[in-house]
């Protein structure tokens, strides 16, 4: 897949490119967004994508079935709901819910009977960020789209414990009322903490919230990344920028970045250290940003590099606001280019 680009500013001649690691969301992209609007035209954002997911289509479809035999409750449902709400922690697991969702509007479409809320209620749907709320407002439901403040697995989990429990306080008190699990879709490579602070035995029985996690699409490195990149670089190169922000946004990312670039030493397996370049000093043209601590930490920890900057908060917002930080900086010493 090559690296998508949009359209340019014409006001800038030469606006600074900011190279996203990551696929473009559908049908929006918040960091496409952003940077195409900060700064009257500052900025000029490419997609390059580093993972190429694969939607595992059976369990779309096992979702589906579950939908219709009242799996989430709703008006229609014969019998009580197999779960009382949805987690997202990933755009491509709203991407894949979206098309449960059209698979289900598509159908009742076509029997011209009921809505979608018959068979996906107004069941709450938590968020980790902004960037998985935008993508599922997108999609026109009637559902409650919370959590995005949080940041992070850990807050959105003790977030749900005090939600999703007052939700179901009846079932807090009632010993034979039982709430029903939480519904989790995720990729094959995912982190626990959601599940296990939900169901730790810390809490109280009553307290803990049942997870059901789905595997709903798999993740591996696109194989034309390091041509793509590389060539989205050098062209940017060759047109004199003064600059290239590289946003980098998996442990994965980073790794292809760097081999990408060339700064790995394979004696070593560590960044290569920037010299100063002594037949004639030239400013660093490229800069690196992490989209959290958990990239940055991976960076440091694997290949020994700080990055240039790492977002406070995972969102566009948060990466924006690291850039202008920095941009506000004195100069830095003049080094090698990367």
């Amino acid at each position: 897949m090559s690296a998508e680009k949009p359209s340019g500013h014409t006001a800038n001649p030469r606006p600074t490119p900011v190279l996203l690691l990551k696929t473009k969301s559908t049908p929006t992209d918040g960091y496409e967004e952003y940077f195409s609007a900060a700064d009257n035209g500052r900025y000029q954002p490419f997609f390059v994508p580093v993972l190429e997911h694969r939607f595992r289509e059976e369990v779309l479809a096992s979702i589906v079935a579950a939908a219709y035999e009242g799996g989430f409750g709703g008006r229609r449902a014969k019998h009580p709901a197999k779960w009382g709400g949805i987690i997202f922690t990933s755009q491509r697991a709203v991407e894949a819910f979206a098309e449960v969702v059209n698979t289900i509007r598509e159908d009742v479409g076509k029997s011209q009977t009921g809505s979608l809320e018959d068979w996906i209620p107004c069941i709450p749907l938590y968020v980790v960020g902004p960037a998985t709320a935008r993508g599922l407002r997108a999609l026109n439901l009637q559902n409650e789209i919370i959590g995005e403040q949080t940041g992070n697995g850990e807050a959105l989990a003790d977030f749900m414990l005090e939600h999703y429990n007052g939700l179901h306080s009846h079932a807090l008190v009632d010993q034979d009322v039982v709430k029903p699990p939480l519904l989790f879709l995720v990729g094959e490579q995912r982190r626990d903490i959601i599940p296990r602070k939900l169901q730790s035995p810390d809490s109280p029985e009553k307290e803990q919230i049942g997870v059901h996690e789905l595997v709903i699409y798999e993740t591996g490195e696109m194989l034309s990344f390091k041509t793509d990149f590389r060539s989205v670089w050098s062209q940017n190169a060759s047109q004199g920028v003064e600059r290239q922000w590289v946003v980098v946004f998996s442990p994965t990312g980073c790794k292809a970045m760097l081999e990408t670039l060339d700064m790995i030493d394979h004696g070593t397996g560590k960044a290569k250290t920037i010299l100063q370049d002594t037949s004639g000093p030239k400013r660093k043209t490229t800069h690196i940003a992490t989209i959290g601590p958990t990239t940055r930490d991976y960076l440091v920890n694997e290949f020994g590099l700080e990055p240039d900057v790492c977002a406070a908060k995972p969102s566009p917002e948060g990466i924006g606001a690291a850039i202008e930080a920095f941009n506000r900086t004195p100069a830095r010493p003049k080094i090698k280019s990367v």
